[in-house]
């Protein structure tokens, strides 16, 4: 018997590394997005999900299903080629469609689609089997779509104007109404667009009020900004192509907000005053349409108003809540109203440390006084009452909408873990929270016109993407399962071990989370290069709780080459609260190195790393992370690649570089400690610079001064360009991007 047992175990021993050696190596091909194999290896996903009212459906290429909520069952709704029917009869100039996935029913009550094709968006009467609007986009170049779906107009930019079309008959002609230069606008004015450098969460230009009567707008002038002269290598002669870039300290632009109003055809602004150094965010309507709400930031972003203007005349109203910080205040959602009660709306906050909801009364005053927040450098006042919805060492990330007749709201969070976001149902009068879905990993929800079902996309590091539709309730653990995908890469290839852990940050009580990627065929007694990759900004965290814990192809075969991967997500970085983020304020890179230093220090004590081949790599802040922790701890760090570098502060855009830095004015002795030039001449190691040639968002100047400076400082560099790419490379330019660092670390850190 013992020798049976024997012979199984050496059987089970055999046939477990026979299975190791028969799944297969990636490539960059396989791994790298843009790479020619890279999306069959991906976890499959179920496109085009969404709610038609309380009706899932499923949008693909030649029909759309409908999806039974309580067993996933699909049934045919409607066809292309019905809809395709119905164009064809209406003349022989209609464009006909060649697909459905962009399809959406945006009428919960209506059997009505909404389909947008190159210069046409139409509406399909599934009932009546015609097309009932459309309206037709005679520009080139449109962008920036926004449909209001209660009135049927369409507003969209072309260049630097904003139109507004209404759809109507196929066959009737109607004229758009233009904000800007129709012919070929200024660029200094930009209407329509999205201002402040995205910043403040501003994704886009142009709110449609609750009913369709108006539309509120951005108008940003930037004819007193500096531009700067990116440059298009591609022509004979090589083309000057400026961009407007405010720099930090420098003179900003100017944004106004208009309110166009669709019945009268009139525009009126919002009489906000002198816009100089001010920042405009978070626009919002009131439900009866009468009020436009604006959060306003002063230029040190410390000091952030909630205020109203009338929607008709553009006139101040009131101030109804204002929020100070010795660092700075960054509102990043706009208010909502509760759909039944419209007298209350929800403010998100961080004065307590996390971003959190607070419900404001506007039938009930407040006495105004100045108030500490539980962020002891936080003081905020209130002009009407207030009401804390959620609280805790957590922080709010979405509202995805309401369940009106529970009174409830729908929200992610990190209340669980700050590495995964969770769904939650809010009850708003005992601030009770229900779990809606599983509690392990991370999910993105969809939520249906009554707020009862979401579709729920979950992930975590052992489940490659499932998608099931669970009642708001909370109470079905697991509503019916849609797709569950498997892993192919994991199914088919040889890979790594990924650990998830924590470490002490460098004021030794902080704990910070590490991921850690062994080499594939990991031997326990070889001594390993290890590499870091960092970032370590504001408004990122490079681990969570789904595939490989977050982890990018390329760590992965770095790990096939025989390389240890650490990521640690330092002070600094996103989804910890204001005090873990805020610590590095106007001395950015200071204790982010720090704790990247910590992880270094943990890498070392491993008996299985090679202490003295220890390299780093990261882009954008991450870039600035590398390049800094090369020239100030050279001894540790040996070989680095540093990809889109912020090299000095005084280069970046105002918004986001004054809000951590304060002006270079006001914060010389900072802006000067992160200045990397000031430490071309500690170079020791190997460390390669990659910049794309036309870097809108951290300009090649960067690069540029950092290389004059280690001339002169006699270090040396490497350096390689990306022409004519932006910040990221894309495509087939991310492959080679991904070779050209693997190349480097192989040649002088393996």
């Amino acid at each position: 018997m013992k020798r049976i047992f024997q012979f199984i175990f050496l059987f089970c021993l055999m046939a477990n590394n026979l299975s190791a050696q028969e799944k297969k190596a990636y490539t960059l091909e396989d791994v790298i997005p843009g790479g020619s194999n890279y999306f069959n290896l991906v976890p499959q996903n179920m496109p085009g999900l969404q709610w038609w009212g309380d009706r899932c459906i499923q949008t693909l290429k030649d029909e759309i299903l409908q999806v039974n909520v309580k067993n996933g069952k699909k049934t045919p709704l409607l066809a292309l080629s019905e809809i395709n029917h119905a164009l064809r009869a209406c003349g022989e100039d209609a464009e006909l469609l060649t697909s459905l996935s962009g399809a959406s029913m945006p009428w919960p009550e209506k059997k009505a689609v909404l389909i947008q094709q190159h210069s046409q968006i139409l509406t399909y009467d599934a009932e009546l089997k015609k097309i009932s609007r459309i309206a037709r986009i005679s520009e080139k170049d449109a962008a920036n779509f926004d449909f209001c779906k209660e009135n049927g107009f369409l507003a969209y930019t072309v260049g630097k104007s904003l139109f507004v079309a209404q759809q109507g008959d196929f066959h009737a002609t109607t004229s758009p109404v233009c904000m800007g230069n129709k012919e070929d606008g200024d660029r200094n004015i930009v209407y329509g667009q999205a201002v402040h450098r995205n910043e403040f969460g501003i994704s886009k230009g142009t709110f449609w009020s609750p009913k369709g009567n108006y539309l509120a707008f951005y108008r940003m002038d930037q004819s007193m900004v500096t531009d700067y002269p990116q440059v298009n290598t591609t022509t004979r002669i090589a083309t000057l192509v400026p961009d407007t870039y405010p720099m930090a300290g420098m003179t900003s632009h100017l944004v106004t907000v208009g309110v166009y109003d669709v019945n009268s055809g009139k525009t009126i602004y919002l009489q906000a005053g002198d816009p100089t150094d001010r920042y405009f965010t978070n626009i919002s309507w009131s439900p009866d349409e009468k009020h436009v709400y604006v959060i306003e930031l002063n230029r040190d972003q410390n000091h952030a108003q909630l205020v109203s203007y009338s929607a008709t005349t553009g006139e101040k109203e009131k101030v109804w809540y204002e929020e100070k910080h010795t660092r700075y205040v960054e509102p990043q959602h706009p208010i909502t109203f509760l759909p039944w009660d419209h007298s209350k709306f929800i403010y998100w906050s961080q004065r307590d440390g996390f971003h959190h909801l607070y419900l404001m009364d506007t039938e009930a005053t407040a006495n105004g006084e100045w108030k500490k927040g539980k962020d002891t450098e936080s003081q905020y006042c209130e002009l009407l009452k207030t009401t804390p919805l959620t609280e805790g060492e957590w922080l709010v990330q979405d509202i995805l909408g309401f369940n009106e007749s529970k009174k409830e709201i729908i929200i992610g969070s990190t209340e669980i873990s700050p590495l995964q976001t969770n769904v939650f149902s809010l009850n708003v009068k005992n601030g009770k929270r229900t779990l809606i879905g599983k509690k392990d990993g991370t999910h993105r929800a969809k939520l249906s016109a009554s707020g009862k079902f979401v579709i729920d996309q979950f992930t975590s590091n052992s489940v490659p993407r499932e998608i099931s539709i669970f009642p708001t309730s909370g109470k079905t653990a697991n509503g019916p399962l849609l797709f569950a995908a498997n892993d192919p890469l994991v199914d088919e290839y040889n890979m790594p071990e990924i650990t998830l852990g924590t470490i002490k940050a460098a004021d030794g009580k902080t704990d910070l989370y590490y991921r850690l990627i062994k080499p594939v065929n990991f031997d326990p007694n070889k001594k390993y290069p290890a590499i870091i990759y960092v970032y370590g900004g504001p408004h990122a965290q490079l681990i969570h709780n789904n595939r490989f814990y977050d982890a990018r192809g390329w760590d992965l075969y770095m790990a096939q080459l025989g390389f240890v991967m650490l990521t640690v997500d330092s002070r600094g970085s996103d989804n910890r609260g204001v005090e873990f983020e805020n610590r590095t304020f106007r001395q950015l890179g200071v204790e982010e190195m720090k704790d990247q230093v910590q992880g270094a220090r943990f890498l070392q004590s491993l008996p299985y790393v090679n202490a003295d081949k220890i390299g780093v790599h990261g882009w954008s802040f991450g870039g600035f992370m590398t390049t800094n922790l090369m020239l100030s701890y050279p001894d540790i760090f040996k070989v680095g690649v540093a990809g889109g570098p912020v090299i000095d502060w005084q280069f970046y855009e105002v918004m986001y570089g004054e809000r951590y830095m304060d002006t270079p004015q006001s914060n010389p002795e900072g802006y000067k400690g992160s200045n990397l030039r000031e430490k071309a001449g500690n170079l020791k190691g190997r460390l390669l610079i990659i910049h794309g040639g036309m870097d809108p968002t951290c300009v090649p100047q960067h690069s540029y001064t950092f290389l004059r400076a280690c001339i002169e400082a006699g270090s040396h560099p490497d350096f390689f360009i990306y022409p004519e790419d932006g910040h990221n490379m894309i495509g087939r330019d991310r492959v080679h991007l991904h070779q050209h660092i693997t190349r480097y670390f192989l040649d002088f850190l393996k």
